[in-house]
């Protein structure tokens, strides 16, 4: 089998703060391989930012710090890297988009003028005489714009951010993000300021992005619908913690996790009356005193005493469907195996 692209290893994440340890990420065990795009979902404060930003090194330390397990990037682990280390990886190996891309665009100065700036900065981890010239630099950032599909590239670089739409702006930061030629890329709520015509449209590129450059796509949204669109594979978070895994398909015709049914619930549908939603009752836990047992439990309609006491572990259910919850690994256990001679 081959070693996946990234991997996070009961990965665990704390915030010291003045009221406490603010336990983030708590055990989170995720892989995608090379090539394969994977969602992260979860209503917001589950971590699915902090998960992603800590891939590269993206987080503040302090007040955050590792407290467990793993986070490895072609079989190295991340953690511990020296900042010129993390700089051959970050924007090179591994690149990220936001959702906002007015935040990321200095209105100072124009596209062009950023994007070689870019360049550049990766050029700086290369030997001398494998640097480009400026010109060089600007040949490629024209050729990144039209890779996205701007039109125009060499006018597109005379322009300052604030000339151009929403979505122009989430182009040019793909196209930044593709200029060191990574193998993954990390969208972060990349469709959230945009329309939803737009939000079609960047969606479609990332894909076609990710078939024609084989790139690892890791994509976190709150949204099932833009997860649908893209991923092979979801992972649901919840309170830090990932209570189940599965392809696109197999979570959405087969939720396992209860949470998970409670979300798919919750979606509008357009034959589903408005008050027939269903919503998740109860509030998320308080990570400075999470629960002793699942996450979840205080607001699962199935919890058992058992839920508050014992930690659930991951079972595998099907292939590639995995979900934390102890009362489907005790029905697993009981289960016939339909495999069995």
């Amino acid at each position: 089998m081959t070693a996946p692209l990234l991997e996070f290893d009961d990965f665990r994440l704390h915030f010291d703060t003045f009221d406490g340890c603010y336990q983030a990420l708590d055990g989170v065990t995720l892989s995608i391989a090379a090539g394969e795009s994977l969602g992260i979902v979860g209503e917001t404060g589950c971590g699915k930012s902090v998960t992603a930003k800590s891939v590269l090194g993206l987080v503040p330390s302090p007040p955050a710090r590792v407290a467990g397990g793993d986070l490895r990037y072609r079989g190295r682990s991340l953690l511990g890297l020296d900042e010129a280390a993390m700089r051959r990886i970050r924007g090179v190996e591994i690149a990220m988009i936001f959702q906002d891309p007015m935040t990321y665009l200095n209105p100072l100065f124009t596209i062009g003028d950023q994007m070689s700036a870019v360049i550049a900065a990766h050029d700086a981890g290369r030997p001398r005489a494998q640097r480009r010239s400026a010109s060089q630099r600007r040949r490629l950032a024209a050729d990144m714009l039209a890779r996205v599909h701007l039109p125009n590239p060499d006018i597109q670089l005379t322009r300052y951010p604030h000339q151009l739409s929403g979505g122009q702006r989430q182009r040019v930061l793909i196209a930044m993000a593709l200029s060191g030629s990574p193998s993954l890329l990390i969208a972060d709520e990349p469709t959230t300021a945009l329309d939803v015509t737009i939000q079609a449209q960047i969606l479609d590129l990332l894909d076609e992005l990710r078939r024609d450059l084989g790139l690892a796509i890791l994509l976190i949204s709150h949204d099932l619908g833009v997860i649908s669109r893209v991923c092979d594979r979801v992972a649901v978070m919840y309170a830090g913690t990932v209570v189940e895994t599965a392809p696109v398909e197999s979570l959405f015709d087969d939720p396992r996790h209860p949470y998970t049914r409670g979300l798919l619930a919750s979606v509008p549908h357009p034959r589903k009356p408005a008050q027939m939603l269903a919503g998740i009752p109860g509030t998320v836990p308080n990570l400075l005193h999470p629960p002793a047992g699942c996450r979840f439990q205080a607001r699962c309609p199935s919890a058992v005493p058992a839920c508050s006491q014992q930690r659930p572990a991951t079972v595998s259910l099907a292939p590639r469907h995995d979900a934390a919850c102890l009362l489907l690994a005790q029905r697993h256990v009981h289960e016939p195996d339909p495999h069995a001679a």
